[in-house]
């Protein structure tokens, strides 16, 4: 059997970077190396490069080959792991398209839209047991009424970048006087913000992907965060988040999620593998969904391989599956 040869897209074009890099180191200590060959291409804004002992080797994006001592190494595969701008907004995946190169992650059409949180919420509405805070989208270029916001939503709020990714530039406000700066904040990160009303209750994200050809929903994990809401930090700082997978839940309302999460990758045409995240209202306990990550993170303790572990799955099978069915 061919062995594939599959260029590990890493990097990117914002504070994901290092995020994007330990998710790379993941991957490829997973992929099976029987079966592929895995050359991890580090990308910036200024260069595309494999770092190989003390060589630093440019790729070549007419053919997307790189050159190694004297030899043409051809790509059969990207497997894109570039968390934010270019690899989770489309920009990456359309490039792919146009050199034919398959790829790991959703196509360039559903990258872009699922990137910007207000079309996603617009598009995902209406499925049935889904449900969206209630919120305004603002333009950097539009003049910013903090009165009208104040008088439109109720408090708390959130502020958020429209098309960040880590929750980088988030803020929770709970008055009127917070807003100016909580908006600048933002708009620091994207010409476009994201303002709306805190859903209060217990968080939750989930994976589902497309396995041997099958819509496949993983254990949703819980996330307990010591902070006033999930950002970067908690994120990322051990020891801020307690994060449980399986999350403690009913049966029914298992099954209840993953018909939801089922509908809306559908409804989004989503392929490869996603991450969901989403919020149980306290009391009622109504899906709310929050958003959708068609780049989650894949180091040893992001929430996907959490999530495949839990599901009795080896981390290396579910990566392979990914490339044999994009392939």
């Amino acid at each position: 059997m061919k062995t594939i040869n599959v260029a590990l897209l890493a990097g990117g074009f914002t504070g994901e970077y290092e995020v994007s890099i330990n998710s790379a180191k993941n991957i490829a200590a997973n992929l099976d190396v029987s079966k592929y060959n895995v050359y991890t291409i580090l990308i910036n804004r200024h260069e595309w490069v494999y770092e190989t002992g003390d060589q630093r080797i440019n790729m070549d994006k007419n053919d997307f080959s790189v050159t190694v001592n004297g030899e043409k190494v051809k790509f059969d595969f990207a497997f894109i792991t570039v968390h934010g701008t270019p690899g989770e907004d489309g920009k990456l995946q359309g490039y792919l398209d146009m050199i034919g190169i398959p790829y790991n992650t959703c196509d360039a059409t559903t990258s872009a839209i699922t990137m910007n949180k207000a079309y996603t919420k617009a598009i995902v509405n209406g499925i049935h047991g889904l449900h969206a805070a209630k919120s305004i989208q603002l333009h950097q270029r539009d003049e910013h009424d903090t009165a009208t916001i104040a008088s439109t939503l109720k408090f708390p709020l959130f502020i958020k970048p429209n098309n960040g990714g880590s929750s980088v530039g988030m803020s929770k406000v709970y008055n009127v006087g917070g807003l100016h700066e909580a908006i600048t904040k933002a708009f620091k990160e994207d010409s476009q913000i994201l303002i709306e009303e805190f859903i209060k209750g217990r968080e939750f994200s989930i994976g589902i992907a497309r396995l041997n050809g099958k819509i496949t929903v993983l254990p949703a994990t819980e996330i307990i965060s010591s902070k006033d809401f999930f950002d970067y930090e908690a994120k990322y700082t051990p020891g801020v988040s307690e994060e449980i997978t399986p999350a403690d839940l009913p049966g029914d309302k298992v099954q209840e999620i993953a018909d939801i999460v089922t509908q809306a990758y559908l409804r989004l045409n989503c392929r490869g593998m996603v991450r969901i995240d989403f919020i149980l209202l306290e009391g009622t306990q109504e899906f709310y969904f929050i958003e959708v990550n068609t780049t989650p993170g894949q180091s040893a303790n992001s929430l996907i391989p959490q999530q495949v572990r839990a599901a009795g799955m080896s981390v290396t099978d579910f990566y392979g599956q990914l490339i044999e069915g994009a392939m």
